[in-house]
């Protein structure tokens, strides 16, 4: 009895030592499982309502916090309840890395997305480290103010229908003033939490604006809430009512879920069309871009060879289906790059064209 006894915390201190231990790491499994669940699409009303419940957890926690610690809030119970407002935080920040992980991965052209999504996935595990660091309030404002920024970047564009320069700036606006009024509210409920971190929350918020303006223009970040779901080259396209007949190549069954290193066996005059299935949130119309492109060897570089372009609307789970194709193609390494309107990269299908004197074997797929 007594050894079962001994696994039962017995003051707060030790519970939260316990919760380090074991109940942190599972907490950050259970969680991933469950926003990899609830996170299925950008523009579904209970997984944005779980995002915002993460915001609330964390921001919520941040100002209990400091109005316990501040002594704005007394009595045995607020000393009581101190340690867990830590917890509240970091489970808050913890939902929403994960969530952003999984949302930013669907929508990574990893070619060029590769390093935000990183950032995210860093934040995530590394939240479960950050627990000595949230009881400082510049940095609690920080995580916040880059969870806030990578929120509404696909948030807003899932409520306007629009996506675009416009909708990025918009983001980083209302970001910044939510977070400076979440700053500037500590003035009125708790101001001593404020001194001598003006200046160091100026500049570490002006370091968040810089590396998302970076990120976005140089197509880091990818292109939420736009996703690229399916992807092929084949021999034919035919669109039959609302169905989409692909006549290509068999394939392995791991080849399937590839979108490179694909084989063309090209006859002589036989266009390559290249299909793709762009998912977009409900409301949101917009262009989507096929620029093809071929490897020169002789200057060891890809060169565009043709832009082809399609509206697409959104609300289909699959994605809205498109395709270009080209005449012309010559033998060696070619790739197309889906874009938006804007020149964002959403996604790249890779593959080799040979040429070769009898038609290949191919088969029927059905989209």
């Amino acid at each position: 009895m007594r050894q079962y006894l001994s696994k039962i915390p017995r003051s707060t201190e030790e519970l939260l030592k316990w919760y380090e231990k074991y109940i942190s790491p599972l907490s950050l499994l259970v969680g991933f499982t469950i926003d990899n669940i609830v996170l299925k699409r950008v523009d579904l009303f209970w997984g944005n309502m779980l995002l915002f419940g993460y915001l609330a957890a964390a921001a919520g926690g941040i100002v209990l916090y400091h109005l316990i610690q501040s002594g704005r809030l007394r009595g045995k119970f607020f000393l009581w309840l101190l340690p867990f407002t830590t917890i509240v935080i970091q489970f808050g920040f913890g939902g929403l890395f994960s969530g952003f992980v999984i949302l930013y991965s669907h929508s990574a052209a990893y070619a060029t997305s590769w390093i935000f999504v990183l950032i995210l996935a860093v934040l995530m595990i590394g939240n479960e480290r950050f627990r000595a660091r949230y009881s400082s309030f510049v940095f609690q404002s920080t995580i916040l103010f880059v969870a806030l920024t990578s929120f509404m970047l696909f948030f807003l564009p899932v409520i306007f229908g629009r996506i675009g320069t416009s909708m990025f700036v918009l983001s980083q606006v209302v970001s910044v003033a939510v977070i400076v009024g979440f700053v500037y509210l500590f003035r009125y409920v708790a101001p001593e939490v404020l001194r001598g971190t003006q200046l160091t929350l100026l500049k570490s918020a002006a370091s968040i604006v810089l590396i998302f303006n970076v990120l976005y223009f140089t197509n880091a970040i990818p292109p939420l809430p736009l996703a690229l779901k399916d992807a092929a080259v084949v021999h034919r396209v035919e669109r039959i009512g609302t169905e989409f007949r692909l006549t290509r190549e068999p394939q392995t069954w791991y080849q399937k879920h590839l979108w490179f290193d694909e084989v063309y066996h090209r006859t002589r005059g036989e266009p390559v069309y290249v299909y793709t299935a762009v998912f977009a949130p409900t409301r949101l119309s917009t262009t989507i871009l096929h620029e093809w492109e071929y490897f020169d060897d002789q200057s060891n570089s890809w060169v565009q060879s043709g832009t082809f372009g399609f509206q697409i609307t959104g609300g289909r789970d699959g994605g809205y289906r498109g395709y270009s194709l080209k005449e012309q193609t010559e033998e060696g390494k070619w790739r197309v790059n889906v874009k938006t309107g804007s020149g964002q990269l959403i996604g790249r299908i890779s593959f080799d064209v040979e040429q070769v004197d009898t038609k290949a074997t191919t088969q029927v797929e059905k989209r």
